[in-house]
């Protein structure tokens, strides 16, 4: 056998092995205390949220997207594959945010796991980068989508594990409710304000703009670890100064030097407007949730566009 065929037959060999052991040492994992547990992978941190409240103690859920780290880019890795693999449901949330869906799909069951897009239908709106238009898939940050994305994902509960399916719509419905009122929240803060539009430091709050009545002026465009041009950044300066804005918003997950130099050049402030992306790791340790930091955009909203009600 030619020598390179030899290596690479080897290496593939070596590769199957690696799997096998890979799965093998998961499945003590999913016998004994968690086997009446369905097991459910989420794509990103708010879905992993959604799925924590209506699965209850009958799922047992696995955030891909480590605490703290920014969803936009990562990639899952073997043991994430492995675990996809196992479970009964996968939540994503589309609008192209998990690019390794379709070759994971490829590779998977068609039936198994049971794969539930949160946002399909969700996500019309797009931002234009670098001249491309591309989809906005931040729709987890409108109250009301949020809504529909529940419903979304208690069908799908149901529809895996039917004998427990009144458990999941009584929790999905108690969710949905507790964004009923965050909406209701939303809505009467942001009711009567002196400015209607938000420097964001990358375009993840146009849902709630448009939710809202509020206008988006975004730094960076849909992945936050882009650079706008010198121009993009001259024309934002320029609307800052002429508007007196008081404060730009940065995110709690990637650097705010972009949204700091813009503020010390217009002369405003910094405060947090988070895309609730991920937690970090303190941020969980904390308590902190999806609703609480919702809660807490709301009220820095209220302050930087100088709302009365």
């Amino acid at each position: 056998m030619n020598p390179k065929r030899l290596i690479g037959f080897a290496a593939g060999l070596l590769a199957v092995g690696l799997i096998t052991l890979i799965v093998r040492s998961h499945q003590p994992a999913r016998q004994g205390a968690t086997a009446r547990k369905i097991a459910v992978v989420a794509s990103i941190y708010p879905l992993y949220f959604f799925a924590e409240r209506i699965g209850g103690d009958a799922a047992d859920i696995y955030n891909i997207t480590p605490a703290g780290a920014e969803p936009h880019d990562y990639e899952p890795t073997a043991q994430d594959l492995v675990r996809i693999e196992k479970s009964r449901l996968l939540i994503v949330n589309g609008g192209n945010l998990e690019a390794w869906v379709d070759r994971i799909r490829k590779n998977i069951d068609p039936h198994h796991p049971l794969v539930v897009t949160a946002g399909e239908g969700l996500t019309t709106q797009q931002v234009v980068e670098h001249g491309a238009r591309l989809i906005d898939p931040h729709v987890w940050l409108s109250p009301p989508l949020a809504g529909r994305m529940v419903a979304a994902i208690t069908r799908a509960f149901a529809q895996v594990d039917p004998a427990h399916a009144a458990d999941y719509q009584s929790r999905g419905a108690a969710l949905a409710s507790d964004i009923d009122n965050l909406d209701t929240a939303y809505r009467r803060g942001l009711a009567d304000c002196e400015d209607h539009t938000i420097i964001t430091a990358h375009a993840a709050f146009g849902y709630l703009a448009s939710a809202y009545h509020l206008d988006q002026l975004p730094i960076a465009g849909l992945s936050p670890d882009g650079e706008p041009s010198p121009k993009q950044l001259a024309e934002i300066a320029q609307f800052a100064r002429r508007h007196h804005v008081q404060y730009i918003f940065f995110e709690n997950l990637v650097s705010p030097k972009l949204a700091q130099t813009l503020a010390t050049e217009v002369g405003a402030k910094t405060m947090i407007l988070n895309p609730i992306e991920g937690l970090s790791a303190e941020e969980a340790a904390q308590g902190k949730t999806y609703l609480t930091e919702m809660k807490s955009n709301l009220a820095n909203l209220r302050i930087a566009l100088r709302c009365q009600s």
